[in-house]
């Protein structure tokens, strides 16, 4: 029996061993390389009309789901659905071409 329970014992640590924690996706890697608080979001209106902050700092793009404090989906109106509204890509020196 203990021979079992570490055949099953050792594969699982190891397995553990493995994982990684992922890169600090709160900071931007791009040439400037700065907390992305301190870029600009906008707002882009989904299909369905709900909001989502968007930030492009002219290589890498952001986009996420804006919640109200409950966790559930904002959706102001603020613009007509698949636009995005504000200035999205200040903050950053590097232009976006698009």
């Amino acid at each position: 029996m203990k021979i079992v329970k570490l055949a099953v014992l050792i594969p699982a640590i190891g397995l553990l061993a493995a994982c990684e924690v992922g890169p600090d996706k709160t900071k931007d890697r791009g040439t400037d390389k700065k907390h992305l608080s301190q870029l600009q979001a906008g707002i882009w209106i989904d299909p369905n009309g709900c909001d989502h902050w968007i930030i492009d700092d002219g290589v890498e793009g952001y986009l996420s789901q804006r919640l109200d404090k409950f966790g559930k989906p904002v959706c102001s109106g603020v613009g007509p659905a698949t636009v995005a509204t504000g200035n999205f890509k200040g903050g950053s020196p590097i232009p976006d071409s698009l």
